[in-house]
């Protein structure tokens, strides 16, 4: 049974560092599918171009004997470095950036650009039609404002995924 699935399953941030090398996010990917639990969320980027280290933040649920699951299969996995579950080994922060594209005239224009003002989105783009916000901020704050701009005239929604970092002095 996926974790998502089940009545005990949580949401879990997972940073993984591995080496930026072709291949690596494949394996990662398929350990995940393989075994049937699900991805949220996924980003990766070079973080240390001199070391060869990219970072892997992937965002899924289970219970906390899947996660330990999780953790133990792609610590195993050989181009991985580290990997910590940053929902539970200390406080972290997490964002996410989202561009949403909201088509309207008139008085629900006037209530998308009010939204976007107390969300504290930013108009990127505007025509005489339409805007495109971008906001950041935790996940459940995107789902918000997104949700408040589809009786807007929300046309399309493009959403980074989720970063993350521990907080305080230590690395990853």
């Amino acid at each position: 049974m996926t974790g998502a699935k089940h009545p005990h399953a949580r949401r879990h941030t997972i940073a993984v560092l591995v080496d930026n090398e072709p291949g690596v996010l494949a394996r990662v990917i398929g350990l995940f599918s393989g075994r049937g639990y699900n991805i949220e969320s996924l980003t990766v980027a070079e973080v240390a171009a001199r070391e060869n280290l990219s970072r892997i933040t992937i965002v899924t649920s289970g219970t906390a004997q899947i996660i330990e699951q999780i953790k133990a299969q792609l610590s195993r996995l050989v181009p991985v470095h580290k990997v910590v579950d940053l929902t539970t080994d200390g406080p972290a922060v997490e964002r996410e950036l989202a561009l949403v594209k909201v088509a309207s005239i008139g008085d629900k224009r006037v209530e998308a650009l009010r939204i976007a003002g107390i969300f504290r989105a930013h108009t990127v783009d505007a025509t005489n039609e339409s805007f495109v916000f971008e906001i950041v901020g935790r996940s459940d704050k995107i789902d918000a404002f997104v949700n408040l701009m589809e009786p807007l005239g929300l046309v399309d929604v493009s959403r980074t995924g989720v970063v993350a970092i521990a907080r305080g002095t230590q690395p990853l």
